[in-house]
C-alpha cells in the first residue's frame, strides 16, 4: 500500500471539498511549482534570533526550503515590514506556509492578517497550532519570541508545517471567512 504525500493528500481534499461546496472563491494566487514544501521566514529584531533557529530546523531536520523575508540582523526594524513580506509571499504562491516572529507574536499576526489570502494565527502551545491548521487553514504562523522558547517554537514549526486542513465542516467556515475579507475589499 502506498503512503501519499501530504500535498497529495491536500489536493484529495480539496477535490472532495470543491465537489461537495463548490470551489473556493480565493484572492490569494494559486501555489506555484515547488512551492509545496517551502516555508517564508520573518522576523522583526527581538524574533530575529528565533528567526536563525528555526530556519535551520525547518531546512535540515524538516526537510523544507527556506525563504528568509528578513531582518539579517538585531539592529532595529518595524515589525508590520517583515510580517508583509512573508504574508505576500504566502498570498502570491510562492510558498505554502510562513512563519511571523516578533517578541510577542501579536503584531506580527496582525499585519500579515490584512494580507489578502492570508489567515495567519498567534499559537503558543500544541494545541491551538494543530487547531489553526485543522480547523481554519492558518497558512500563517505568528510566534513570540519572548513567549516560547527555542525546543517549543520547533515543536510548534513542525506541528504546523505537517498538521493537514481537515476540510469538511471546517472549510465551510473557512470560507466565510474569506467571504468576510471580500467583503471589506480585502
Amino acid at each position: 500500500m502506498h503512503d501519499p504525500r501530504e500535498s497529495e493528500v491536500r489536493r484529495l481534499v480539496r477535490e472532495a471539498v470543491d465537489r461537495v461546496l463548490g470551489p473556493e472563491p480565493s484572492s490569494a494566487a494559486p501555489p506555484v511549482a515547488g512551492s509545496a514544501r517551502r516555508v517564508a521566514l520573518g522576523a522583526d529584531h527581538g524574533g530575529f534570533e528565533l528567526k536563525e533557529i528555526l530556519k535551520a530546523y525547518v531546512v535540515d531536520e524538516l526537510g523544507w526550503d527556506a525563504h528568509d523575508c528578513g531582518t539579517f540582523s538585531t539592529d532595529a526594524v518595524d515589525y508590520p515590514d517583515y510580517a508583509a513580506a512573508v504574508a505576500r509571499e504566502v498570498a502570491a504562491g510562492r510558498c505554502a506556509l510562513g512563519i511571523v516572529i516578533d517578541a510577542a507574536g501579536i503584531g506580527s499576526a496582525m499585519a500579515a492578517n490584512k494580507i489578502a489570502g492570508v489567515r495567519c494565527a498567534v499559537c503558543h502551545d500544541d494545541r491551538t497550532v494543530v487547531n489553526s491548521r485543522e480547523h481554519n487553514d492558518a497558512n500563517v504562523l505568528s510566534l513570540g519570541a519572548k513567549v516560547v522558547n527555542r525546543g517549543l517554537a520547533q515543536r510548534l514549526a513542525r506541528l504546523f508545517l505537517t498538521t493537514p486542513f481537515a476540510g469538511g465542516r471546517h472549510a465551510r467556515r473557512v470560507q466565510k471567512i474569506m467571504a468576510l475579507e471580500r467583503a471589506s475589499g480585502g
